[in-house]
């Protein structure tokens, strides 16, 4: 048994933790698993191939619910957990299982933990497809309004990308209002710019750059480039890093008399 899963077996022996949320490997690829006995933990793993976002399954009552969970936690992971308790969405008692240095497994047992576990490590979004993202900034407004419509107009409304991103956690999203229909249901050109441009506003400045929406994505759209997109955006205006720790509240939940204006033309 590796030292992760024995860390692992450990804290469901002790009752810190009833449920185990990680990764294990089956049918040559890397996917979320769930441990509730000793025995199961020997097959969990933590390594660059864990690439799904298990945060998002710390807000569904029927993974979550009722148990004390311990997540086995990429720096993503990390990130949207820290994200959830200020959002105070994330399970009382929730724990994680790191890889600290050299390795090793880490247990980080608060969020305060969790916060200093991050505090070194800040998110660079330098490095995902930059070569694309210079191109696109490089364009023109319409250039790059005409790229979006191409790559959107592939959208077929399933949500697979609400359904990856662990901060999309609200129990009725604005497309599945229908008293009044904000935005239409069916994949439309129009419908999903509406849909995509409301849900890059919901993300602003809460977005952690995990790309769990473009690895759902079943069209290959690069939708995780508008959210790091205004990520960038957020820290040339407002001084905060994405992935950052805010206990002060999302940047456009919040009010500031001081907060400059010049984006009013």
């Amino acid at each position: 048994m590796s030292s992760l899963g024995e860390m692992a077996a450990r804290l469901l022996g002790d009752g810190t933790a009833t449920k185990i949320i990680g990764y294990e490997r089956a049918h040559g690829k890397t996917r979320p698993c769930f441990c509730t006995k000793a025995g199961d933990t020997a097959r969990l793993v933590l390594d660059d191939s864990c690439a799904n976002n298990v945060a998002v399954y710390l807000t569904k009552a029927e993974v979550a619910g009722g148990w004390r969970v311990c997540v086995t936690a990429t720096l993503p992971v990390l990130r949207s957990m820290v994200q959830l308790a200020m959002e105070h969405q994330l399970p009382e008692g929730a724990t994680a299982i790191a890889l600290g240095q050299g390795g090793s497994p880490t247990l980080l047992g608060s969020v305060e933990e969790m916060e200093a576990f991050l505090a070194d490590k800040p998110l660079d979004t330098s490095g995902k497809e930059r070569e694309l993202r210079d191109r696109l900034k490089a364009m023109g407004r319409e250039e790059r309004w005409q790229f979006w419509q191409e790559e959107l107009s592939k959208c077929i409304k399933c949500y697979a990308c609400r359904a990856a991103c662990p901060l999309c956690y609200c129990t009725r999203c604005i497309v599945d209002d229908n008293c009044p229909q904000w935005i239409r249901p069916w994949a439309s050109p129009l419908g999903n710019m509406e849909w995509q441009i409301s849900r890059v506003m919901h993300m602003t400045g809460r977005c952690v750059a995990c790309g769990a929406c473009k690895q759902a994505c079943p069209m290959g759209i690069p939708i995780h480039l508008l959210t790091l997109s205004l990520a960038e955006d957020v820290e040339r205006e407002f001084g905060v890093a994405p992935g950052a720790v805010m206990d002060h509240g999302n940047v456009l939940s919040t009010y500031n008399a001081d907060d400059k204006e010049d984006f009013i033309r």
